[in-house]
């Protein structure tokens, strides 16, 4: 299956080229997430399909997945 992804802010580097990756079905954010290099400790929000989701959501085709990281300021 094929996703849409879009990694935000400081994690942005991480998003592929084209903004798609290529999935087994089944797959789950948190192995797009591994797909793409990021590590549980460096997200903080994620969305799939404009809808708060979890690690462990189950991905399906065309799905559009959203990274953002913990932001800071002061």
């Amino acid at each position: 299956m094929q996703i849409r992804i879009k990694c935000f802010a400081t994690l942005s580097d991480h998003t592929p080229q084209g903004g798609s990756l290529q999935l087994p079905d089944g797959a789950t954010v948190m192995d797009a997430m591994t797909l793409v290099g990021l590590k549980e400790a460096d997200v903080k929000l994620i969305f799939v399909n404009s809808k708060s989701a979890g690690l462990d959501t189950v991905l399906a085709d065309d799905d559009q997945l959203g990274i953002f990281p913990a932001v800071g300021g002061g």
